[in-house]
């Protein structure tokens, strides 16, 4: 069995920078033990399967899988599908509707950018364990939790400078931590590890932004913010928080587009 396999470079404008996203597409789901082996061949820090939309009101379905485990939420794997729907598959349209594990999430032209309507995960005050402080080699000012932990430093350039411990960020009982501080020139920014999903440090992550996005909007006192996430290739978002949900704007470019082949099921 064939399948169109496409590498999108998400939350960029730029070839080689962003998070780079594999999105397989796909005519009905194949079994999960198959998706997570392709996701695991793949080795990006996430592979979407979507199936698009067969009718003007039908939604696409989508599914993210990491090279361990399926998530429930994927920001940059959202906006690579959309990019490739737009682009190859569902060209007239303007806006895109997907049924996920975390229930229905749109995606809209927005000029050159595709703007993604997520739910929002506000974070709540969290304890600064030891253990936290001592797996990121630094203490926060604070900590908050949501889906992972959240912890805030005092400057873009101590976020910039963490080394942490994998082994011991994966021992933490949490999903994952993301390290954020205010910005030299945008509103925030941010780095994420998730080293118990298979992913250490991921490039650029939308999700984490579900719980970033509402925590400075607060702070700051503003509901319009310029987002940066500090990894080696890193990546740009513009985000909006409206109540409950979290509007997350950015750029994608094709890398890759081709065919991959697996039993058939």
């Amino acid at each position: 069995m064939k399948l169109p396999i496409y590498q999108i470079d998400a939350f960029t404008s730029r070839r080689f920078s962003g998070n780079p996203a594999a999105v397989v597409v796909l005519s009905g789901w194949l079994p999960d033990a198959t998706l997570q082996d392709i996701a695991a061949e793949n080795n990006l820090a996430e592979t979407a399967f979507v199936i698009p939309a067969r009718g003007p009101d039908a939604p696409c379905k989508l599914r993210w899988f990491t090279p361990a485990v399926e998530v429930d939420l994927c920001g940059h794997a959202t906006l690579a599908t959309a990019h490739v729907l737009f682009n190859h598959y569902l060209k007239s349209r303007g806006e895109l509707a997907f049924d996920t594990q975390s229930g229905r999430l749109t995606v809209a032209r927005d000029g050159e950018r595709l703007r993604m309507d997520f739910p929002a995960r506000p974070p709540r005050p969290a304890d600064v364990s030891a253990a936290l402080v001592e797996a990121l080699g630094a203490r926060p000012r604070e900590v908050l939790g949501a889906r992972e932990l959240l912890a805030v430093f005092e400057t873009e350039a101590q976020v910039r400078a963490l080394k942490p411990d994998m082994a011991k960020v994966a021992a933490l009982e949490t999903f994952a931590v993301a390290v954020t501080a205010p910005g030299s020139d945008v509103d925030f920014v941010s780095r994420f590890f998730a080293p118990k999903q298979g992913i250490d440090e991921d490039p650029v992550t939308g999700s984490s932004h579900c719980s970033l996005a509402p925590y400075w909007a607060a702070r700051l006192g503003r509901t319009k913010l310029r987002a940066r996430q500090l990894s080696a290739r890193g990546g740009e978002l513009q985000c909006e928080v409206l109540g409950e949900r979290v509007l997350l704007s950015g750029a994608a470019v094709e890398y890759l587009r081709g065919e991959i082949e697996v039993d058939a099921a």
